[in-house]
């Protein structure tokens, strides 16, 4: 019986599959079209990666711009971040009113009282009074440290003002009444705040009259005011003040027969001397 099966074929390679070669069944395949192919889906899918990537960087960027941070910062209670918005705010006049200000007083504003000398002041306000500065060499510890004062002479120290009689003398002191003789009470000067007036233990006060210092009553004229005045002047002595009158520009009180009396400057050593005192706490 004659054999019918047909030769065998020569072995061959079994067909890829379709999605291993992008071949499809029946259609010619023009050469290089694989690679171009796969190209394509290449550089589309860096240009949809950089898309993306540009995307999430314009939002969520790891350095936030001042704004950003500002709003941010605003947005959790942080009082210290400023606003990068707007230029920062012009700082207000003390007094007065500018264009940048209102001209209403803020509550803090209201409360202080305007410095001496300065300008703007609210209308109708009175000025503030000077500080009572008796000149401007004034001497360290020319002040009287103490309410009740003594005064001591330079050139004979263990002498003081002593009311004695109707006048005042630079005398030693020893007793309790001549102690109380001896002590004052330095306060503004009645004619002129800057000054000393002294005032004695009975409510008198020490004035010039005839140019001699005397313990008298207030009688409550200009005149009394004014030989009852005395500026405090710097002394060549350290620690030291002269005392000038203030209606006799010029005459300074000095002691000469232990006696206290205005006399005119004169630039010699005794002078200076004489005119020179320390006021110190009240012996009384």
């Amino acid at each position: 019986m004659p054999d019918t099966n047909p030769p065998p074929t020569p072995d061959r390679p079994a067909p890829s599959p379709v999605w291993e070669t992008g071949d499809v069944p029946g259609e010619a395949r023009t050469p290089g079209s694989r690679r171009l192919w796969a190209a394509g889906l290449l550089a589309v899918a860096v240009f949809s990666t950089s898309a993306i990537a540009i995307s999430v960087l314009g939002n969520t960027s790891g350095s936030p711009s001042p704004r950003r941070a500002q709003d941010a910062a605003v947005a959790l209670g942080d009082p210290d971040v400023p606003d990068f918005s707007l230029p920062p705010s012009p700082v207000a006049a003390s007094s007065g009113k500018s264009g940048l200000t209102s001209g209403k007083a803020s509550p803090a504003t209201k409360a202080d009282s305007p410095s001496p000398g300065a300008a703007g002041h609210t209308a109708g306000a009175e000025p503030a009074a000077h500080a009572s500065k008796p000149s401007a060499a004034k001497p360290p510890k020319s002040t009287p440290s103490a309410i009740r004062s003594s005064v001591r002479s330079v050139n004979y120290p263990d002498r003081y003002w002593h009311i004695s009689g109707d006048y005042v003398k630079l005398d030693p002191i020893g007793s309790a009444p001549a102690r109380r003789d001896a002590t004052f009470r330095v306060v503004k000067g009645l004619a002129k705040a800057t000054c000393y007036s002294f005032a004695t233990a009975d409510g008198s006060y020490l004035r010039h009259r005839n140019f001699l210092l005397r313990d008298e009553p207030d009688d409550g004229s200009s005149l009394f005011r004014q030989d009852a005045t005395f500026c405090p002047r710097p002394s060549s002595y350290f620690g030291a003040i002269m005392l000038e009158s203030v209606n006799y520009p010029g005459r300074f009180l000095r002691h000469q027969s232990f006696r206290l009396k205005l006399d005119p400057y004169q630039a010699d050593d005794l002078y200076r001397a004489d005119s020179a005192f320390r006021l110190v706490d009240g012996l009384a």
